[in-house]
């Protein structure tokens, strides 16, 4: 079975692109697929910022994503902008650590005025860094998204079916793209 890495630029703790990104997780995970999650927050900001390379929390993931068969990397979305913590680890990666790998951008934010943000900010990182197929992504508006306290995630029903159905498209591509080497990008 594959490997896959799910990126959370969520700088914040209680994030509700976060949980919303353990959903996608978890149908790969039931197909038997390993799921590494990788919450850029965690990782040590003097590094990222620093473009510390040679940090041992830097190295570690950037071996996380060399070992995937697969990224999912989900951010939120706030005036018309990506989390800086993700653009600061994905400027330390290799050019061309993707090479080969199936991608799903993912994206949260408070308005459908920045769904646009998968084709501009996520899509473009993963596509000249030579992913291999690019799963059309899913933007999920706030409004849709309800965190309780106890840590649940309730998703509106309209949108509650979008993460199960991108996370199946992902899966397949995933096993596709093992199978049958690298195949063309999509262009949604």
């Amino acid at each position: 079975m594959a490997t896959v890495l799910s990126v959370s630029g969520s700088p914040s703790a209680a994030s509700r692109t976060s949980r919303l990104l353990r959903r996608p997780d978890d149908r790969p995970a039931a197909q038997g697929h390993e799921v590494i999650p990788l919450g850029v927050r965690t990782l040590p900001v003097e590094a990222l910022l620093g473009a510390g390379v040679g940090h041992p929390a830097i190295v570690e993931a950037v071996a996380l994503f060399a070992r995937a068969d697969g990224v999912v990397v989900g951010t939120p979305v706030h005036k018309a902008s990506c989390s800086g913590v993700r653009k600061a680890l994905l400027a330390l990666l290799p050019q061309y650590t993707p090479t080969g790998k199936t991608g799903l951008p993912l994206a949260t934010g408070g308005s459908t005025a920045h769904v646009s943000a998968i084709g501009y900010a996520l899509r473009p990182v993963l596509d000249p860094m030579g992913a291999a197929y690019i799963v059309q992504g899913r933007f999920t508006p706030d409004r849709d998204i309800t965190a309780h306290e106890d840590g649940a995630l309730t998703v509106a029903p309209g949108a509650a079916a979008a993460p199960a159905h991108v996370a199946d498209r992902f899966s397949t591509a995933l096993g596709g793209a093992r199978a049958h080497g690298p195949v063309l990008a999509t262009t949604g």
